[in-house]
């Protein structure tokens, strides 16, 4: 098949989705594929599929500021959409992280061409980006989250508006968030008030909207969706405490117990959970489902990630290894996925 591969783009995730589309363009190589690895930043340049390493200085310990994001230029995308180049092409791979690459804007775009794209769909995509509207769909589901509270960045009102909210609703500690990033990208987790307003600004950095979320002591949890089926659970244990962006992409920074020491009562209850929230969503082909297990043995669902990554630090190839699925394999089953499933 001829496959094009995109990544990188303008997001904070840039870095991540490169080292992502790397990999995917080795193993499609490999199974005999023809492919045409794309950067969607500024031009859309298609990049030599001889290279094996894009990003010579790999994934750097913190994301990029937003003073460095730029903003995809629709008009070349489009025009791109309509060259001679994508007419022969099967299918179209998605190792975009974050951004206009996950939110459901190049999904809507992609669904003019009628051609198959890996993952989601456009709204499952915008659902899940959107955590607000994500979690409100959890609580429909009956499926437990965090308490939460949606906020302005550009709010008129006083941050000490926001910090009675908090006190009111769950308290402290609180992570403070953008609504609409992956990657702990503009995140911070707060024991008191008095760093409150610091926060804030650090995540409307990212976006307008602000999500102050209760915080659930207990282990970090995540579940890998491969169509109908949920993945082996796995544990993750950061080196501080804080499963943040260095700890997500720095090789030894994090141990993850694959399948995590649960209980079978309690993993086949979280993967249940995990189905669930990604069929809730409208989700297709595959996924990541992340969660808190507190203390007293309840999970909260976190997010869904419609493209999770794909790097060599990622979840979800290590717990298709788990499954007995390697990597090339993993890659080839998401395009039959793809290729199977009209996108809507």
């Amino acid at each position: 098949m001829k496959i094009l591969v995109l990544m990188g783009g303008d997001s904070a995730e840039r870095d991540v989705s490169i080292v992502s589309g790397e990999a995917v363009v080795e193993a499609l190589k490999k199974a005999g594929h023809k492919v045409i690895p794309v950067d969607t930043s500024k031009s859309w340049q298609v990049l030599p599929n001889n290279h094996t390493q894009y990003l010579p200085q790999g994934i750097k310990t913190a994301p990029p500021g937003a003073q460095e994001l730029k903003p995809i230029d629709s008009d070349v995308v489009l025009k791109h959409f309509e060259s001679q180049d994508l007419k022969d092409v099967d299918v179209i791979f998605l190792a975009l992280h974050g951004g206009k690459g996950e939110d459901g804007t190049i999904q809507s775009l992609l669904d003019l061409t009628g051609k198959p794209y890996t993952g989601s769909g456009m709204l499952a995509s915008a659902l899940a980006m959107n955590k607000d509207m994500s979690k409100k769909i959890f609580e429909r589901e009956k499926i437990r989250t965090p308490k939460w509270i949606l906020w302005e960045s550009d709010n008129s009102s006083d941050i000490s508006e926001l910090q009675k909210e908090i006190k009111k609703k769950f308290g402290y500690p609180v992570v403070v968030k953008p609504n609409n990033q992956g990657s702990t990208i503009g995140l911070t987790i707060l024991q008191k008030d008095g760093d409150l307003k610091k926060a804030v600004n650090l995540a409307g950095e990212y976006s307008h909207q602000i999500l102050a979320e209760e915080f659930i002591p207990g282990r970090e949890i995540t579940v890998g969706i491969l169509e109908d089926q949920a993945l082996p659970v796995i544990e993750i244990v950061p080196e501080h405490g804080i499963y943040d962006y260095e700890c997500k992409y720095t090789p030894g920074k994090s141990k993850y117990v694959c399948p995590a020491e649960l209980t079978k009562k309690q993993t086949h209850e979280v993967q249940e959970l995990a189905f669930r929230a990604f069929k809730a969503l409208g989700c297709e082909g595959y996924a990541r489902v992340d969660f808190r297990l507190a203390k007293n043995g309840i999970f909260y669902c976190l997010e869904v990630n419609t493209l999770p990554g794909m790097t060599n630090t990622s979840l979800v190839p290590k717990a298709a290894k788990a499954a007995g699925i390697d990597f090339p394999e993993l890659v080839e089953k998401i395009v039959k996925l793809a290729s199977h499933k009209k996108k809507v």
